[in-house]
């Protein structure tokens, strides 16, 4: 299967293309051309599948132009999780409410149930073209660790990560300064994750910047989720949580389920919109965010709108987004090509769009004060959950649903002393595991190991600067 530009469908490439040329035509997305359809006997007997297994399944069925033993090989990735069987974990919260656990990765995060995979296919690629790549990518927390993690000590592979440097957690900035191999860069900007972003895509369509990267034998690529790499693997996971539902009773094969999904630059929420349109009976997607709610209004009201919007700094830092890069992906599938490129551009130009009400989606969103809330209230219960799966609780269930948790407490917690005893952290790791020990709970090594060392990577720069200090750490 091909795939094809969201701002020109006549673009069409192979996947080994796209994942390491992500930029498609007119500053467009790519996307498969079409998706797979799984009926209910594929649903019965993948009850009975590993989650390796299922996966295979689901990416064999795009019959795309990678072989299928790299694929095998990326997700042996997950041996590298906590259960090597199983790299997620759902469990019951209340009546109609589950949580899917997605952060059993090396950086506690759900960002490595792509990440680890998906650098395991873009090294094998690099090796078989016999060529060398810089990989960027930004990140407003935990993309940037598990990017770093998913390539470190590669041969054929730089990474440079560029992350807001007051914009993330400290957990999250020791993840990023505390790299020791050489192929890995990390840079603190004096700007956002928006910020971020806008400079990862201008350098991905900047030929000049490229040039300069051939002449040193690197080409680029990216590893943000404007990589349908990305998205593959998220679409995955989904698909699980269905199955899961399916083989504990919990639904008939006739009936529906709600997923609940802390969103911000919507990689997540698109995965299970693509693993609805192939087969998984998901009812509605609720879109949870904090109070840069432009998905809120989106999926509302119709309207995208960043006129007079400012970035607000909350205590879920992965969700300080305003430019949502996903939603072309969802635009394109609802409305074409033409229409997605003059909707892009009114954002670009004017900073605004409307367009019509999608109901495959629900959006509310959280203040911090009703995060923290949330936070102390489920903590009662024994649980301790992230501020980013916190703003999905603002949904009640009506239905089985399952919430979508990106993140462990871990990497947030003043926030969490905050929430549960309205205090001030004292010392970040003396008080984490305070906690853990007062909930039970086990912190990871990689972890506690991140505050007895030292930053080996401390460069800040500004916006302006970003292109040049990739520059200068290439040619050394």
């Amino acid at each position: 299967m091909k795939l094809i530009s969201t701002r020109d469908k006549t673009q069409k490439v192979e996947l080994s293309y796209a994942l390491l040329n992500p930029s498609a035509n007119f500053g467009g997305l790519f996307v498969p051309e079409n998706f797979p359809k799984f009926e209910e006997d594929f649903f019965q007997k993948a009850q009975n599948f590993s989650y390796k297994n299922l996966a295979l399944e689901i990416i064999k069925s795009f019959e795309f132009d990678i072989d299928e033993e790299i694929f095998k090989k990326a997700l042996d990735a997950y041996d590298k999780f906590d259960d090597q069987n199983l790299p997620l974990k759902i469990d019951k919260i209340c009546e109609n409410l589950y949580i899917n656990e997605l952060f059993h990765g090396p950086t506690r995060a759900f960002k490595d149930m792509a990440l680890q995979p998906f650098g395991v296919i873009i090294n094998e690629l690099a090796k078989l073209k016999n060529e060398n790549y810089l990989i960027i990518c930004a990140t407003s927390g935990d993309t940037g660790p598990a990017t770093l993690k998913a390539f470190e000590n590669s041969s054929n592979v730089k990474v440079a990560c560029l992350y807001p440097k007051d914009g993330t957690s400290e957990v999250q900035k020791l993840q990023m300064t505390n790299i020791s191999s050489k192929n890995l860069l990390s840079i603190g900007i004096k700007g956002n994750f928006d910020d971020a972003q806008k400079a990862l895509k201008t350098m991905l369509s900047d030929d000049e910047f490229k040039n300069t990267l051939n002449k040193n034998n690197l080409k680029l690529s990216a590893a943000n989720s404007v990589n349908f790499g990305r998205i593959l693997f998220q679409i995955i996971y989904h698909f699980y949580a269905y199955i899961y539902l399916l083989k504990n009773g919990i639904l008939a094969k006739d009936e529906s389920f709600d997923i609940v999904v802390p969103s911000g630059n919507f990689g997540n929420a698109l995965g299970a919109y693509y693993a609805k349109k192939m087969g998984a009976k998901i009812d509605k997607i609720k879109i949870a965010s904090n109070q840069n709610n432009v998905l809120t209004s989106l999926f509302n009201d119709g309207i995208y709108d960043l006129r007079d919007k400012e970035l607000i700094k909350t205590i879920s830092p992965a969700m300080d987004i305003l430019i949502s890069s996903n939603v072309e992906r969802l635009l394109f599938d609802k409305f074409g090509d033409i229409k997605t490129r003059e909707l892009m551009q009114n954002l670009n130009e004017k900073k605004y769009y409307e367009i019509p009400k999608i109901d495959d989606f629900e959006a509310k969103f959280c203040t911090d004060e009703e995060c923290a809330d949330f936070i102390k209230k489920i903590s009662k219960t024994g649980t301790l959950i992230d501020p980013h799966t916190a703003t999905c609780f603002k949904f009640k269930p009506q239905k089985p649903t399952i919430i979508t948790s990106t993140a462990h407490w871990v990497k947030f917690t003043p926030s969490m002393i905050n929430s549960i005893k309205n205090a001030q952290i004292n010392d970040e790791k003396s008080d984490m595991i305070e906690l853990a020990k007062e909930f039970k709970d086990e912190i990871p090594d990689e972890i506690l190991d991140l505050f007895d060392k030292n930053s080996t990577q401390n460069l800040v720069v500004e916006k302006s600067e970003i292109k040049s200090a990739i520059l200068d750490w290439i040619k050394k």
